[in-house]
């Protein structure tokens, strides 16, 4: 017979009488203890992000990693972004350059919505001894995805274009300090006339509010920055003229099959992943036959619409 106290799981009292009773003993001990309830947990104190990650968080488009980048860490060269409004023509430009046999330019990849976590107890601490931050290691993340999209179709160079990329410009440049920008304009009334038609339940000023905030970054990239300005309203019109401007830009020969982008393959169309419409779907450039006048543009949107040279 065995007499046993318990105090607590932890705490139990027996006197054996025999090997077995001993056995039976230890695994009721053991049980008692696995069911126990355990202290918590100390949660580890979060480091304070230093005072440049701080107003990276806060100015996303700022520099905001710890580190730079090593010699060997982008596969790819000098990339190319077009930045621009939402429904500034990008779709019609990439496709353009997409017929080249030289360029490769990718439906919208959204960048910035590929994140990288570091999850265990140690992670971050093994990625910090090497001189990788989450910031860095996205950006490796950036080019391995560029670069894989640059190769898998056997070209030279890679034109990427997702219109939120105007709000990433400074970080672009952090992760490809060769990066290259064109700028593609279109009259600003004409920009919110297409949106409003994709946001019917928004009003008018809301809509020239959205796409002022595109302009303004736009705007800031091409003044810090710069690079070759184009106009979406004289690709329509004189197509030839100004891929030419683009191919000189991006150090190509000119090809004149690229007006016929209905005739090369661009992958899907679909909502998110640039235009969609039967225009873009059409194969053909529909040149723009009036610009808005200073009565049809919201007030909000005249002293960007006079900056560009539509007023």
């Amino acid at each position: 017979m065995v007499k046993a106290a318990a105090d607590s799981p932890g705490n139990l009292q027996a006197v054996p009488t025999s090997s077995r009773a001993r056995a039976v003993l230890g695994k009721v001990k053991r049980r008692l203890q696995a069911t126990a309830p355990r202290p918590a947990k100390k949660q580890a104190a979060k480091k304070a992000p230093s005072k440049r990650q701080a107003e990276g968080r806060k100015q996303p488009g700022r520099r905001s990693s710890t580190y730079k980048a090593l010699p060997g860490d982008r596969l790819l060269e000098r990339p190319v972004f077009v930045l621009s409004s939402i429904r500034s023509g990008s779709t019609l430009l990439r496709v353009l350059l997409n017929s080249h046999t030289a360029i490769h330019a990718p439906h919208e990849l959204h960048l910035g919505g590929i994140e990288i976590g570091l999850h265990g107890r140690f992670t971050g601490a093994a990625m910090e001894e090497i001189e990788l931050d989450e910031v860095q290691l996205q950006y490796l993340l950036w080019d391995r995805v560029l670069h894989r999209e640059l190769t898998r179709h056997g070209k030279k160079v890679l034109v990427n274009k997702t219109p939120s990329d105007s709000f990433r410009w400074r970080r672009i440049l952090e992760c490809w300090p060769d990066a290259r920008f064109i700028f593609l304009l279109r009259h600003p009334a004409a920009v919110t006339d297409s949106w409003a038609k994709a946001r019917p339940d928004w009003a008018r000023d809301r809509v020239a509010d959205d796409v002022l905030r595109y302009m303004v970054a736009v705007e800031e990239a091409r003044a810090q920055h710069g690079g070759l300005t184009i106009k979406y309203e004289d690709i329509t019109l004189d197509p030839e003229r100004e891929m030419q401007r683009v191919c000189e830009f991006l150090e190509v020969e000119w090809e004149p099959s690229m007006i016929d982008y209905g005739n090369s393959e661009h992958g899907d169309f679909q909502a998110g992943l640039g235009d969609w419409s039967e225009r873009i779907k059409s194969g053909k450039i529909q040149p723009v036959d009036r610009l808005p006048g200073r009565d049809e543009t919201p007030a909000s949107l005249v002293p960007i619409s006079v900056k560009w040279g539509y007023l």
